[in-house]
């Protein structure tokens, strides 16, 4: 709202018997937007993306080799690797939180 008809709507609610303590945001526009994080998962085309998530994803890992090539075959069947560097799992669906290994852990980093 405009800080004229901002002030116009105040003093009817005022006449109403309702107090206002509404401000217009600095400028005379509207608030700035929050901020937008990172999304959730990166949808990928395996022929091409799966390396480079699969380095972001595995980057902070202690043995970034089997990390990684076990991301690379997740990567590759579901086309889903989740943001960060752990957690996240569940963004990517059940082909990424079922698929366990023959000792029955979670097969995908």
């Amino acid at each position: 709202m405009h800080s004229c008809s901002l002030a116009l709507f105040c003093s009817e609610l005022s006449s109403l018997g309702v107090s206002c303590i509404a401000q217009a945001a600095p400028g005379g526009g509207y608030p700035p937007a929050p901020p937008v994080g990172p999304p959730p998962h990166q949808i990928v085309d395996p022929a091409k993306d799966c390396g480079g998530a699969c380095d972001v994803r595995c980057g902070a890992h202690s043995r970034k080799n089997r990390c990684t090539r076990a991301c690379l075959t997740c990567c590759k069947a579901c086309r889903c690797v989740p943001a960060g560097t752990a957690g996240n799992q569940e963004t990517c669906g059940k082909c990424y939180t079922d698929w366990t290994t023959h000792g029955n852990r979670t097969k995908c980093p």
